[in-house]
């Protein structure tokens, strides 16, 4: 705090002292214009100029001299002033204001001649003009946040601030006292140039913040109208072309002064403001307006010149009314289309969505995988709006998932989030990147975005299907697979039972028949024997035969059919749910089918998974449950789908005592059921009901 109290201190002094030597020189600047400069020139800094009788007189044309140069320098020390009362405590600053200050004491020509032949007072000026290219030089190089940026530039610093300390003591002749070629002088300028325009979009690009971009935005608009604007006025400062007029000169001489007003009101706003607003529309407008500058003068300048030499006899009134009503004519037009180019050249086509969507349109024409519609519509976005990124995302199965994207993404660059609605229904999400750290998207472009989307919003939703269509049909291959692997898994299955089991005891019949024959004429008692052990063995495997085929099918399907059997098989589980283990009546279980009179005709693919389902369940019922009653309903909805539901009053499935329908008898469970369900284009649920108890519902397909 100390230092910088120190600073302020100094640099206050510095500047009370500058104004008070450059006041001084401002009524000997006024004489020798009205003496000597005006009629006979000052060297380089006030050229001889031609006074027309009738126009202004030499003192007033050396007044507006004065005037002008004073009011540039006004300018500066203003910024100069704000800036070191609002940002005394901030070293970048003041650094700031020394610059404002030097720079807007040194540039007019006033100090060059109202100082020449005081000693004092032209050393100061030359002291000054060194302290301010070492204060702008050091202020390019620390701006905004006061480090070097890269550290090596503090080292190149070094070397500019000696060669501009000694230009002070050789009186700014440095070059020409030393006799450096001008090839050197060129190399040493735009090196120092380059280092400072590197040392700016090094840190733009690499280290500044958002808010820290947008003020060094502002600093380099101002640097460009400068730059811009001197070398464009500097050029017209050739007596040939103003032709030695004194009242051209001075006009000149304003507008030169003009276009360097804009790198102190640019650079005290940044400084001053932590959060600027938008300049991008700043830049648009100058960009515009100044091309639209340019093309008027040429078009003027072309149609005068052409049609003062077609007809040279044409007064010049003529042929300026000429010209000036063409311009008029053109001048709309000519706004309305640099404006376009320059907003395509800095947004895009925002500004014409309906040509962006007839582009896409003509894409979408083309034979293009669903992949390849979503990267068209991201890169036609991308693309229109001059984004470094776009992307689509969709949700896939619960995820989040990216499925095209056009250009590249830097983490830097904040990511919009744009939803993209069909039917009233999101179907997916549109990111698109700024198009720099900190930048917002306009209204214009917000517009854009919304007229493309609801246009794209259909080609998404039918890539949408065509990627859900995909997908079924992978899960098709799939269940395809399952059951064919299923299907030869029971076949090896049905195979290994007739080899291993049955075919050897039929063969051991045969034998056995073979040897029974031998005994009955000889041993009829030895036959007798054989042929009862023979009777066993044929039930034995008879039996088993049945219980092959029961596990194909059940047999009471065929006997009694689908309610039949379901009825059945409640008898049978209601038997020992009714009577405990010591014989005695235990706590009864009511198990009912409600279910129509006359059931559609069945598939017996869907017999049998209705008949295994309901099954599973009351076994978990008589198990599990602790109910008291079950109640089986069969229901043929109006879509064709066999509703199956099996509902009880127990204690409910997901609690302490029944923690879920896992493992059950035959290694049927929960798992089980949903896969007959799903094997035959079903769904089958298990979820506890609000009223207690537990609810088995599936929804069977009939066709």
């Amino acid at each position: 705090m100390r230092k910088i109290r120190i600073y302020q201190i100094l640099i206050g002094l510095f500047f009370i002292v500058t104004a008070a030597i450059y006041a001084s020189c401002i009524p000997i600047y006024y004489d020798k214009l009205v003496a000597q400069c005006i009629t006979e020139g000052c060297g380089v800094s006030v050229p001889a100029l031609n006074v027309e009788p009738g126009g202004p007189t030499v003192a007033e044309i050396a007044l507006l001299h004065v005037i002008i140069d004073c009011s540039i320098t006004i300018v500066f020390y203003s910024a100069a002033l704000i800036l070191l009362w609002k940002s005394a405590r901030e070293p970048i600053g003041l650094l700031a204001a020394l610059a404002m200050i030097a720079f807007g004491t040194s540039f007019p020509s006033l100090v060059a001649v109202g100082s020449e032949g005081l000693l004092f007072s032209k050393y100061w000026f030359f002291g000054v003009a060194g302290v301010g290219w070492i204060a702008i030089s050091l202020f390019c190089l620390l701006f905004p946040n006061g480090k070097f940026v890269p550290t090596w530039s503090r080292y190149a610093m070094m070397l500019i601030a000696i060669v501009d300390i000694a230009h002070i003591f050789f009186e700014g002749n440095l070059w020409r006292t030393l006799h450096v070629p001008q090839i050197i002088q060129l190399i040493w300028y735009a090196s120092t140039t380059l280092l400072l325009i590197y040392a700016q979009v090094h840190r733009f690009r690499k280290v500044s913040s958002p808010e820290q971009r947008q003020q060094t935005k502002w600093v380099v608009y101002g640097v460009t109208v400068c730059f811009f604007g001197f070398v464009v006025i500097s050029m017209m400062f050739d007596p040939n072309f103003y032709k030695g007029n004194a009242v051209y000169y001075l006009y000149l001489n304003a507008a030169l002064h003009l276009s360097l007003s804009a790198l102190p009101i640019t650079l005290t706003l940044a400084v001053l403001r932590r959060r600027l607003w938008d300049i991008n529309p700043l830049v648009n407008r100058t960009i515009v307006y100044g091309a639209l500058t340019v093309c008027i003068v040429l078009l003027y300048t072309g149609v005068v010149l052409y049609l003062g030499n077609l007809f040279v006899d044409w007064s010049n009134y003529v042929v300026s009314l000429i010209a000036t009503a063409l311009v008029a004519v053109v001048f709309g037009p000519l706004k309305e289309w640099l404006q376009k180019l320059v907003n395509r050249l800095m947004k895009g086509r925002h500004d014409d969505p309906y040509a962006v969507l007839l582009e896409l349109g003509s894409q979408m024409m083309q034979p293009l995988a669903p992949d390849a519609m979503l990267s068209a519509i991201a890169r036609q976005v991308q693309v229109a709006l001059r984004l470094p990124y776009a992307s689509i995302a969709m949700d896939i199965e619960g995820q989040e998932t990216r499925l095209a994207e056009a250009g590249e993404r830097r983490d830097e660059l904040e990511l919009h989030a744009f939803p993209i609605v069909y039917q009233g229904k999101t179907i997916g999400t549109l990111y698109a990147a700024g198009r720099s750290a900190g930048e917002v998207f306009s209204s214009e472009d917000l517009i854009f975005l919304e007229v493309l989307l609801q246009q794209a919003a259909p080609i998404v939703n039918n890539a949408d299907m065509l990627q859900g269509m995909r997908r079924l049909a992978e899960d098709l291959q799939e269940s395809r697979e399952k059951l064919v692997l299923a299907r030869e898994e029971e076949r090896r299955r049905i195979r290994n039972n007739l080899h291993d089991d049955l075919a050897p005891r039929l063969a051991a019949l045969a034998l056995n028949v073979a040897i029974a024959r031998k005994f009955v004429d000889k041993e009829p008692a030895a036959a007798v024997t054989k042929l009862d052990e023979l009777g066993h063995v044929i039930r034995s495997t008879v039996q088993d035969i049945r219980s092959l085929v029961n596990d194909l099918r059940p047999p009471a399907l065929d006997e009694l059919g689908l309610v039949g059997a379901i009825r059945a098989r409640m008898d049978e589980m209601a038997k020992p749910a009714t009577t405990g283990a010591d014989g005695a009546a235990s706590k009864g279980l009511h198990m009912r089918i409600d279910a129509p009179q006359e059931l559609p005709s069945l598939r017996a693919a869907v017999e049998v998974a209705v008949y295994r389902i309901v099954t599973e369940s009351m076994v978990n019922v008589v198990k599990h449950a602790d109910a008291t009653d079950c109640q089986v309903t069969l229901t043929v909805t109006e879509d064709r789908k066999l509703l199956v539901e099996v509902t009880d009053n127990g204690i409910g499935v997901g609690t302490a005592k029944r923690p879920a329908l896992t493992g059950m008898t035959g290694g049927i469970g929960l798992i089980s059921m949903r896969e007959r369900a799903a094997e035959i284009g079903g769904e089958c649920v298990i979820e506890r009901m609000n009223t207690g108890g537990t609810r088995v519902r599936a929804m069977l397909p009939l066709q």
